[in-house]
């Protein structure tokens, strides 16, 4: 079946889930939960750096969220322009933002 397989393309060494399994648990955990689709390589890249800078994970962490939320309004600026609300911290929420539904008033004799 090598035949089917012929391309330039390097081939990968190990799959991307084995590299992610290999972090440690506490860039595990923020890459869970992170808004962007960061690769464990570059991931751990800025951990180390962090880490080596500060000498406190709680501090690397910090840093990871700030550059995530550079990227964002980076990304945002290029996307929707300088008006979009990532771009402005002073701006209050959006009027169209959806709000959780309020508990129905209780009906009496029910």
């Amino acid at each position: 079946m090598r035949r089917n397989l012929v391309t330039r393309l390097p081939r990968r060494a190990a799959g991307p889930m084995s590299a992610y399994d290999r972090l440690p648990p506490a860039l595990r955990r923020w890459l869970a939960q992170a808004a962007l689709p960061w690769s464990a390589a570059s991931a751990l890249r800025l951990w180390q750096r962090a880490l080596r800078d500060t000498g406190s994970e709680a501090a690397a962490l910090s840093r990871l969220a700030a550059a995530e939320a550079r990227l964002l309004a980076r990304d945002a600026a290029r996307i929707w322009g300088p008006g979009h609300p990532a771009l402005r911290p002073d701006a209050p929420p959006s009027p169209n933002r959806r709000k959780p539904p309020s508990a129905a008033p209780a009906t009496p004799g029910r």
